[in-house]
Parts: C-alpha cells; structure tokens; sequence
C-alpha cells in the first residue's frame, strides 16, 4: 500500500489531552506520526486537545511536552513552534467551532434540537419497548422550521447542535490503512450532537474541524477511535472538507493480553526516563510494538526509522510489552556508547544524582571516569545500574560493608587468609605511577600456582576485601580505579575474617 499521494505533502497530527500524563500508547502514536512524516517529507504538528474543562490542566501540558522532548519527537507546529494553522489549543479555537457549527446550521446540515434529557430518555425507552431495531436520537427536531428554531434560540431556550445525517447515507466505508476496509452501516447513526447546550463542541465535531482546517491528510491514532471515524466522516462530509486518510492502530497489552495499566509497572514516558531507560532505546523499543522494517531487526536507529517507516507494515494485531525486551534494548544502546559518550553522559550524571558527586568539581581526571566507563558498561542495563557498581569507590575503606555470603564462600574458607598475604605483598611491589589494571593482574596472575590454589579462591576473597562483595569487573580494573593505597589498605582490614 503507498504512503502518500506524491501531489498532495503530508501532513499529521498527534493531539493528547492534557488530562494526565504522555502514556506508552499515546507516546507510541506520537512516534508513529513523527516517523511517517520524516519518512514522507511531511510535516508532524502537535495540537492539544484541551476541551475538556474539568481534567486539563496547564500542569499536564507542560508533562507532555517535556515527555516529547526527551523522547526526541520534534514538532514541526504547535506549542512553542507557532505554524500557520494555530492556534494549536483547541481551548483557544472555540470561536471557529461555533462558526463552523453555526454555517453547517444555515446551509441545512445541521439543525438546532430542544430536546430535554428527560424527553430524550422517554423516546430512547419507548423505542426499547417497541423493539425498535434502531434506538438512537428520534430526529424529533430534524424538521422544525429553521425560522421558528431560531426564534426559540433567540428566546434563550436551551438547545445543543446536531448534524443532519442524510436519510440516503449508504453504508460509510473507512478506507483504513492498517485495517483495510471497515464498513459502519448509515443506518446506524443518529443525527448527533456537534455541540452541546453548554455552547462547547464534541470531540467528534472539534477534531474534524481542526483536521480539516490544518490539513491533515492522514490520521493515525489508537484503534479505540476506530468506533468513532464513521461520524467524523459525516462531518468532513458535512463541511465539504476531503476525508483524510485513517490508520488505525492496534493497542499495547501486558504480558497477560489485558490492556496496559499500572499493575503492570510503568506506564507513563517520564516514569521510563526516570528508571534510566535511553530515548533512543525507549523510541525504538515502542517502534517496533506493531511495525517493523524487516521483520528481523531488533535495533532500528531513529535515523532509520524516519526514512523507512511506512503505514503498510503497520501490524493490526495487538502489541504485547515485553519489560525484559525494553531491557535488552536499553542495554545494547548503552553498550553501543563510546566509554567517552558513557562516562559523560550516563556515569557522571548518575554518580551526581546519588549525591556521590559534585557536577561542579568532579573528584578524579577523564581518564579515570573513561575507566570506569569501561568496567560498568558492560553490566549496565538501566543507567542508574552504575550506582550499586562504582559505590565502594566512594565508600570510606573502614565503612565498607562485606555481604555475608560472599564472606562465608570466599573469605572465611581456610586458604583465604594466605591469599590476602600474598596479594598484598605482590601489589606492594607496583611503583604508585604504575598501578595500572595489566600490572596488577601480571602481579596477581602467578600466585594461584605458587599458593597450590584454584583461581577462584585467591581472586576472589581479594575482590570480597577490595569490594565488599563477590561481583565486580576484571579485578585488574577494580584495584586501578580504587588505587593502590585504598586496595592494600582493604586487604589489611578483610584479614581478621579471612580463614
């Protein structure tokens, strides 16, 4: 299927309410928009859908943006990029609803309806006790004489808008991208409300004229919207406005197939960002929740992902979120970083937030940060992993806690105590200006020979000394980044458990 009519530049819209904050499903759409435009030369606008009073809120809209922001999703227009189609909060459109709403009334497509809820009730009820096949709004005001409606409108008695579905309406077919043809039967709609007696538009009416006055050309959005594109097709109808292509896509469901929710962890952009996940990674990862370039790739860059994006590898299956593939995500985009690239921007940092620290006055040079980075990064999964790894680099040698398994294995087993003597006497012997991970294994390499032990039980009850623990890089770079005189010093106070 092709994207685009090459006559026609692409334009989308990704439109949150600012009701709570940029959730995975929402965060996915917005990517899907931003990547088809890129793939398609077009333009990627963010409008917010505000028109609900009682729920947006300012606060709210400032986590979405932000939430875009890291996740790198660009807008073309909207808030803070201006464009020629704004304002860009349907809160500040409400004067071209009631215009568009208004002519739709004069030209006869819509008609002003004084039905009270109670008589909307009895009519609904009645056509239930009928049997009625069809149990929707009566039409009881479709045919009141425009002038007459005015007057009443005039007169201050309450009313709402509806639009005038046309009694020969065959079935509206829904050209839809992902899900191919979807056919909703006419017959089915009543003529619905565009605009409520509070003088406020539906969600149906304000998104279709919005679309149509920017020029959306195509809707991609959450198959939960899907139940609503036959009436926002009778709109564009109704306005004369040219029917942009749908896509629909499917949802994100949890490990157990039911919808995303908190049960099953996050579920927010920023409580991702907050847990250490890259936006590369995080951007990549929701990508291929329902499409994919080939089939077989994992990793897609964000560069690739804007230039091969198209609509028709665009599964209509539901998407199941995978944390442990998130994960696995996360970890090869940390992997892929420069020790350099590492250290700046996820080890220092991360020391930073954990107060370990100072931004301003980092303790050691670049070339021990670069270290670092080297020795973590490969057990690094999430960025805040770091923390738990370099802390006995900032622990004080006589506040070093031992974990007492790792105690019991290795340090306290007989043979343990001679390990340390001979440790400590072939470091002693690499000048201060040489400590350096190759001579310090060289030094330490011999003396599983020379002592008659195994590897493990003279390595490892000199990493329990040096780190507390029995997990930790390649002991030659665990005793370079602590120093030689931290490291002799913690083997002379793990001596006394030793056996």
């Amino acid at each position: 299927m092709s994207n685009t009519n090459p006559a026609t530049p692409v334009r989308v819209r990704f439109a949150p309410s600012p009701t709570g904050k940029l959730h995975v499903g929402g965060a996915r759409t917005a990517i899907y928009n931003w990547a088809f435009a890129r793939a398609n030369n077009g333009t990627f606008i963010l409008r917010i859908d505000d028109t609900d009073p009682t729920r947006s809120t300012e606060e709210n809209t400032q986590i979405i943006l932000r939430a875009m922001r890291w996740l790198g999703l660009d807008w073309d227009e909207g808030p803070e990029a201006g464009g020629d189609f704004g304002p860009y909060f349907q809160t500040q459109r409400l004067d071209l609803y009631r215009e568009a709403a208004q002519r739709l009334v004069e030209q006869g497509r819509a008609y002003y309806c004084f039905c009270t809820p109670q008589q909307l009730e009895e009519a609904r009820q009645a056509a239930v006790d009928r049997h009625d096949s069809f149990q929707g709004y009566q039409r009881t005001c479709r045919n009141i004489d425009p002038a007459e409606a005015q007057a009443r409108v005039d007169a201050g008695e309450p009313y709402t808008i509806r639009i005038k579905v046309p009694e020969d309406r065959g079935d509206v077919v829904v050209h839809d991208a992902v899900h191919g043809d979807v056919i909703f039967n006419a017959k089915e709609l009543d003529d619905f409300i565009i605009f409520r007696s509070d003088g406020t538009p539906t969600y149906n009416f304000a998104t279709v004229v919005d679309d149509a006055a920017m020029g959306i050309t195509h809707v991609i959005r959450g198959d939960d919207h899907l139940s609503n594109t036959p009436r926002q097709v009778v709109v564009y109808e109704a306005l004369g406005a040219p029917v942009p292509t749908f896509a629909h896509i499917s949802m994100i469901l949890g490990a157990d197939g039911k919808k995303l929710s908190k049960r099953h962890g996050a579920t927010s952009v920023e409580e991702y960002r907050d847990a250490g996940y890259l936006s590369d990674a995080f951007v990549n990862y929701l990508a291929l929740l329902g499409w994919a370039p080939d089939g077989e790739s994992t990793i897609v860059s964000r560069q690739r992902l804007a230039s091969e994006f198209s609509l028709d590898h665009v599964s209509k299956n539901p998407a199941i979120m995978d944390p442990a593939k998130l994960d696995y995500v996360n970890a090869e985009y940390l992997h892929a970083l420069s020790n350099e690239e590492f250290a700046r921007e996820i080890l220092l940092p991360e020391l930073v937030r954990a107060g370990l620290e100072d931004e301003a006055a980092p303790l050691h040079d670049a070339a021990w940060y670069e270290l670092a980075a080297e020795a973590f990064k490969p057990r690094t999964t999430l960025s805040p992993d770091v923390v738990g790894q370099a802390r006995y680099l900032y622990t004080a040698d006589e506040d070093l806690e031992y974990d007492p398994k790792a105690v019991k294995r290795w340090l306290s087993k007989q043979g343990a105590g001679d390990a340390l003597d001979a440790a400590e006497q072939a470091l002693q012997q690499i000048p201060k200006d040489q400590w350096h991970a190759a001579a310090i294994e060289a030094a330490l390499d011999p003396l599983p020979a020379e002592l008659g032990m195994g590897k493990g039980k003279v390595f490892q009850p000199i990493r329990v000394a040096a780190v507390g623990g029995s997990a930790s890089p390649g002991i030659g770079e665990t005793l370079e980044l602590l120093g030689k005189e931290h490291t002799i010093a913690r083997i002379d106070r793990a001596k006394p458990l030793a056996g």
